[in-house]
C-alpha cells in the first residue's frame, strides 16, 4: 500500500508564502516523478510543477520565478516553496508520484488527498 501525505496549506495575504510538503510511504521501489497539481473551482487539474528524481523541473508558466519545487528522495518527500502569492493561485494542491510499487515493474500513479491554498486579503 502507497500513501502520499500532503501538508502545509493554508490562508495567506496576497505576497505572502507558504510551503507544501508531501511524503510518500508505503511499499515503494523506486519514484521517478513527483509533482504538485492544482485545482481551482469550475477549472480543469493543472500541473504546477514536477521534478524528476535526478532533479529536473517544470514549471506552470503562471508560477516560474514565484514557486520552486524541491525533493528529499532519501525521504520520498517533495516540497513546493510559494513566494508571491496571488489570489489566482486559490485552489486545492495535490502532490502527485509516478512511482514502482514493491514487485513490479511499472510505474503507476499515485495522488495526495489534497490541500486547500486560499490567498486572500
Amino acid at each position: 500500500q502507497v500513501q502520499l501525505v500532503e501538508s502545509g496549506g493554508g490562508l495567506v495575504q496576497p505576497g505572502g508564502s507558504l510551503r507544501l510538503s508531501c511524503a510518500a510511504s508505503g511499499s515503494i521501489f523506486s519514484i521517478s516523478k513527483m509533482g504538485w497539481y492544482r485545482q481551482a473551482p469550475e477549472k480543469q487539474r493543472e500541473l504546477v510543477a514536477a521534478i524528476t528524481s535526478g532533479g529536473s523541473t517544470n514549471y506552470a508558466d503562471s508560477v516560474k520565478g514565484r514557486f520552486t519545487i524541491s525533493r528529499d528522495n532519501a525521504k520520498n518527500t517533495v516540497f513546493l516553496q510559494m513566494n508571491s502569492l496571488k489570489p489566482e493561485d486559490t485552489a486545492v494542491y495535490y502532490c502527485n508520484a509516478v512511482l514502482s510499487p514493491i514487485l513490479t515493474v511499472r510505474e503507476y500513479d499515485y495522488w495526495g488527498q489534497g490541500t486547500q491554498v486560499t490567498v486572500s486579503s
